[in-house]
């Protein structure tokens, strides 16, 4: 590669990611809903708060909650478009992160297999679809990225303030963050005793410290406790075998490149073989020349292990953050590999594959949304449903009703009712009916009938699985709740969206 076309490939890669994040358009996610309702309220001059009067901390990303505050209050105000705003914002730092995967190729003194990185990245679907999806992964991935890339560049202050910001973006940020700490105070010691490393220095301590101490005393006086309300309530709530996020993410390390949608499932088990040995290879490769990056080899496997290990339900999206270490190391594998074999062949072709396999993950015409070329697994039914009740739902809504569900994103943003959340990620006082006995569930979660019995919603809206075992066949709700519009659906194995409303008292 000339010098010329070499300088400009990232930049050429940067913007071909901007252009596969809007080209599918906002396909935005339930949870990205609450974070702007979130950020609604801010500017409405509620407070960070998702109900009017209620301090519950029930967003685990505040940096971007602020972060859409900041750019609704540019364009709009509380009636700013934030679907809109969160999807542009999402794009570029798409971009950023690209252009951050090759600086980190290049810090790795292997800059080829960063080229190759960023360009996967670029068009992979579980980058895209949480981007045009409005979640905040976008802005946690390119945080992550920046961490290592000052770190690795000899400029721990920046590296330290981009690690604080992670950690205010999402709190498993530390997964990430907790190897490279280590390293830290392993220069540290060095530098004491040894006189080899770079001091830790004052500018450094106070780049981690002060943001993210100044979250906390504020978070702990505003709602009580710095913790996100929705990390109890997600353990709590949720039903699932033992170690269902294990086989989740190894199914996902085996599959980087999307291979099991062009061979089938046969391809897992060969690539569970294929991408930990690459990985491995060009970890030792780079390990072998500079061993203080390890830290950034160790932090996929980390958040393998950790999420295995606590067993939540593997949202979509909890599976993007790993993926660009993932990519890079990879390809750092396949680069060892052409240099041994004195070929560039080999690095060329497995790149290129990589790409085509991974665009298998897209379709031109999705089956909802817009009529435009988007990932394959960015799908918005349960979204576009919610919306339609939504749209049902306004006109009989009095001030002060409440609607009861056990997805409260898109219905919370459309109908600006007051939610009573099934799954307590915004009620707290959902939590004291969990857990459910196993006989309630038929997928991973099921609504507890006393919880709509005792708090009585004004109206309930919930997917028919959700209650199939229980709130649909307790008498107290029968008695007390008449069906008013079902909409048809087999999500999660419904039969149907089903509205309640509570009935007048005799």
């Amino acid at each position: 590669m000339s010098g010329r076309l070499e300088r400009a490939a990232p930049w050429f890669i940067a913007v071909f990611a901007l252009v596969a994040r809007l080209v599918p358009g906002p396909r935005t996610i339930d949870d990205a809903y609450i974070t702007f309702r979130y950020a609604r309220n801010i500017l409405a001059g509620l407070g960070p708060v998702y109900n009017p009067g209620q301090a519950v901390l029930g967003t685990t990303t505040p940096l971007y909650t602020a972060v859409l505050s900041f750019l609704g209050a540019l364009g709009g105000g509380s009636q700013a478009p934030f679907p809109l705003i969160a999807w542009g914002l999402n794009a570029i730092l798409g971009g950023v992160a690209c252009y951050l995967i090759w600086a980190l190729g290049r810090a790795l003194r292997v800059p080829g297999a960063g080229l190759w990185a960023a360009a996967v990245w670029a068009i992979a679907p579980m980058a895209v679809t949480f981007a045009i999806g409005g979640m905040e992964t976008s802005l946690f991935v390119a945080l992550l990225l920046a961490t290592f890339y000052f770190y690795y560049s000899r400029r721990p202050t920046g590296g330290a303030v981009c690690a604080a910001l992670a950690l205010l973006t999402r709190p498993d940020a530390v997964i990430f963050l907790a190897p490279l700490a280590l390293e830290r105070i392993r220069q540290a010691w060095y530098v004491r005793h040894e006189k080899a490393m770079p001091a830790v220095t004052w500018p450094e301590v106070v780049g981690v410290v002060l943001p993210v101490g100044a979250w906390a005393a504020f978070a702990a006086l505003y709602y009580g406790t710095p913790l996100p309300h929705s990390i109890a309530a997600k353990v709590l709530a949720y039903h699932l075998p033992a170690n269902a996020a294990l086989v989740r993410l190894l199914q996902h390390f085996a599959t980087p490149f999307l291979g099991q949608l062009t061979f089938g499932n046969t391809w897992i088990p060969i690539g569970l073989v294929m991408f930990p040995f690459l990985f491995g290879l060009g970890a030792l490769t780079v390990l072998r020349r500079t061993g203080s990056f390890w830290p950034i080899f160790a932090a996929p496997w980390l958040y393998l292990v950790v999420y295995a290990i606590a067993n939540p339900l593997i949202f979509r999206w909890y599976l993007a953050p790993p993926l660009p270490f993932y990519f890079l190391g990879i390809f750092l594998g396949i680069e060892r590999l052409g240099a041994d074999l004195r070929t560039r062949v080999v690095p060329m072709g497995m790149g290129a594959a990589a790409l085509v396999l991974t665009l298998h993950g897209w379709v031109l015409h999705p089956t909802q949304g817009p009529d435009r070329p988007a990932p394959d697994m960015a799908y918005i039914q349960l979204e576009l449903l919610y919306k339609e009740v939504s749209t049902d739902l306004v006109p009989r809504l009095q001030p002060g009703q409440t609607i009861a569900a056990g997805d409260i994103g898109t219905l919370g943003y459309y109908t600006q009712a007051r939610m009573l959340d099934t799954i307590g990620l915004v009620t707290p006082e959902a939590l004291s009916y969990y857990p459910l006995d196993d006989d309630y569930y038929v997928i991973n979660y099921a609504i507890p009938p006393a919880l709509i019995t005792d708090l009585k919603p004004d109206y309930v809206v919930i997917l028919e699985v959700y209650g199939r075992r229980g709130l649909l066949r307790d008498q107290d709700f029968v008695r007390a709740y008449r069906l008013v519009e079902t909409l048809p659906t087999d999500i999660y194995g419904s039969k149907g969206m089903m509205v309640f409303a509570r009935a007048a008292p005799k």
